[in-house]
């Protein structure tokens, strides 16, 4: 899905969200938690997909 170059961008892009958005005192907003929780579900989407890939890999190359 993403490569490893595009996944730590988005885990800045979410990291600076957060300190940001503490910062300016804006993270009650629902549109930040919004924009925040999609980033976060990205990321973990990603995270399932590419173990899950590498671990069928793994597998195939035992048989």
């Amino acid at each position: 899905m993403l490569n490893d170059r595009q996944s730590l961008i988005l885990c800045g892009v979410m990291a600076g969200g957060i300190f940001v958005s503490g910062i300016l005192d804006v993270l009650d907003s629902y549109l930040i938690k919004t924009l925040l929780t999609i980033i976060f579900l990205i990321i973990l989407t990603n995270f399932f997909v590419v173990y899950s890939k590498s671990k069928k890999e793994k597998q195939n190359n035992l048989k």
